[in-house]
């Protein structure tokens, strides 16, 4: 048990640390080709953010794990804006100040309420995956078009923090070897996070569904903690906000859509996740959109302090309610 644990706690680090340096890589050698620095932090540094839980994800599924695939989604979701989005508030206080997260919120709720669709009949299909993909295909070409819009009018304070953050005078020797390096660390991190996290299941008695809405899904938002941290000590709100958004609206169309997309196996997964934590996302959801929006556009320290509370209150009703799984 305690070897299953150290593992697990070593295979997130690797996990992070891989999905950094292939995005790292990856947006070194998209803008020594001249890609505009704002379509590299819109495409490769937002899906970036959600390269851990699609890893974990792909690998799950391929191990006939669906409830670790579905619950590590909904769980880095929850996480994201209660946990990280919280804890950034905290640490000082968030203006909304970008038009284009503006544009992005009512994206991110129709998304979330896309995957209700998706998981109401507690099964995630090949057709739920293709579905997830087109509206993919449909969100990217929204975010491009509001990319060209931001470029041509200027002055958008998310595609500013977005530049300032991009690598700059990296080789592309370098990046492609960081690349590399990601590529390799990816699967082999993730496949130890899946092993061992169904062996600290069993051994707790919890189901695979609550390991992947908890100690898989604050594992995989790693990332986002870093940069918001990084971020709201920085000053650079918009970016904490953006991260954020992103990865929520990644983590459904993409962490979702792939591994439904390839799945061969048991398609049903616990209906807790849908009548349960599926309700917890949408209404989390709700309420950082209704936060946004709102007329002084900014999330206070008290508002941080209530969104962390709540995510202490959804983890700790989580395992009160658990009942014990048989294997």
């Amino acid at each position: 048990m305690l070897l299953a644990t150290l593992l697990l706690i070593v295979g997130l680090i690797l996990l992070v640390y891989g999905a950094d340096r292939l995005v790292y890589g990856a947006a070194a050698i998209a803008r020594s080709f001249g890609v505009p620095p704002m379509i590299i932090g819109m495409t490769i540094v937002g899906i970036g953010t959600s390269l851990p839980e699609l890893t974990v994800s792909l690998t799950a599924v391929m191990n006939n794990q669906i409830n670790t695939a579905v619950g590590t989604v909904i769980g880095s979701n929850i996480a994201n804006i209660l946990l990280i989005l919280g804890s950034a508030a905290i640490l000082r206080p968030l203006s909304v100040r970008s038009d284009i997260l503006r544009r992005e919120l009512p994206l991110m709720l129709g998304v979330t309420i896309l995957c209700g669709f998706v998981l109401y009949d507690n099964q995630l299909t090949r057709v739920d995956g293709a579905l997830l993909i087109l509206a993919f295909a449909v969100f990217m070409w929204l975010m491009l078009k509001m990319a060209r819009l931001a470029m041509r009018d200027g002055n958008d304070p998310l595609t500013d923090e977005q530049m300032a953050e991009l690598p700059k005078d990296t080789s592309n020797t370098v990046a492609l070897l960081w690349i590399a390096l990601g590529l390799i660390i990816l699967p082999l991190s993730a496949k130890i996070i899946v092993d061992n996290s169904t062996v600290i299941a069993r051994y707790f008695g919890v189901s695979e569904l609550v390991i992947g809405l908890t100690i898989i899904a604050i594992g995989t938002s790693l990332p986002e903690l870093a940069t918001s941290i990084a971020g709201a000590i920085k000053g650079e709100h918009d970016i904490v906000l953006g991260n954020i958004i992103g990865s929520n609206i990644f983590n459904i169309l993409i962490v979702l859509g792939v591994p439904a997309l390839i799945s061969q196996g048991d398609t049903q997964f616990d209906p807790s996740a849908f009548s349960r934590d599926y309700w917890v996302m949408l209404g989390v959801s709700v309420m950082l959109t209704a936060l946004c929006i709102r007329r002084k556009h900014k999330i206070g320290r008290k508002a941080g302090a209530l969104l962390l509370c709540g995510f202490v209150a959804y983890v700790v009703l989580l395992f009160i309610h658990q009942p014990i799984d048989m294997y």
